[in-house]
């Protein structure tokens, strides 16, 4: 069953971000789609009903491919995806609006020995071509491959940059970040991705090509694998005086410092 998540305020979040929001407002704005952009647009909707009285915050963990659909659809005011909208979705009438930059961490077992691998070997990873950690520094365990389901902005980015689209030979296809991390957590042999903004100590994100995956890397290039975090709007819509402040707000420069705590890299200067 899909779950509404209305997120509770954060104090210190709340007082970084004052000037971005006026103190008088009301209504509601409710977000639907990426997993991955969880803790980004929900330390954002914290800030946005802290300093707006009577504003409420909504978030749907549906996946990015299920927010594209509810936002063209009119099922919310705001999709979130963390990927590009294509040119079918774009001739539906949808406009994207880059928020923030987001890594992909490539996370294994901390167990795991293998802390760093070329993009080109952990594409062959992924379509099979080593099936086993000993070729590439590990222990003599097959490589068990786990990853997101189809429509998901994660894989998406991804397979696109690992140059393994629709190759994958995955084990498991997984519906969440969460998810993701969790079987890599259990399984020493196992070998996933998940938005770096979401990582947790229960994993380990490699490096990749000798680059640590960080805000830096991420900011300056040199850590190859990143996407985007995307708002998507319907461009014959137009949005209520709560969910258009709520936009103006987060797309603003006054909200980088709260995309930067949850781990994201802000766009807007």
């Amino acid at each position: 069953m899909k779950k509404f998540i209305t997120f509770i305020t954060m104090a210190s979040l709340a007082m970084a971000a004052m000037t971005g929001c006026g103190k008088k407002g009301s209504g509601t704005v409710s977000t639907d789609g990426s997993t991955s952009m969880e803790k980004v647009i929900g330390a954002l909707g914290e800030v946005f009903e802290q300093n707006n009285s009577g504003a409420t915050f909504t978030y749907n963990p549906t996946g990015s491919g299920s927010g594209i659909t509810a936002v063209a659809e009119g099922r919310c005011d705001i999709g979130l995806s963390s990927r590009n909208l294509n040119d079918e979705e774009k001739a539906q009438g949808l406009t994207e609006t880059v928020l923030a930059l987001d890594g992909i961490a490539v996370i294994v077992n901390p167990d795991n020995p293998v802390n760093n691998l070329d993009l080109e070997t952990i594409g062959k990873i992924y379509m099979g071509e080593i099936t086993n950690w000993k070729d590439i520094g590990g222990d003599a365990l097959e490589i068990v491959l786990i990853g997101r389901e189809a429509g998901s902005g994660t894989r998406d980015g991804f397979e696109s940059i690992t140059g393994t689209k629709d190759a994958c030979k995955y084990r498991q296809e997984l519906t969440s970040t969460g998810d993701v991390m969790g079987a890599v957590a259990s399984n020493p042999a196992a070998i996933g991705y998940a938005s770096l903004a979401s990582v947790k100590e229960t994993v380990k994100a490699l490096l990749v090509g000798g680059i640590v995956p960080t805000e830096e890397t991420v900011n300056d290039g040199s850590y190859e694998v990143q996407r985007p975090f995307v708002l998507v709007t319907k461009s014959s819509a137009v949005l209520s005086e709560t969910a258009q402040k709520f936009f103006d707000y987060i797309t603003s420069s006054e909200a980088n410092e709260i995309i930067s705590s949850a781990g994201a890299v802000p766009v807007n200067k």
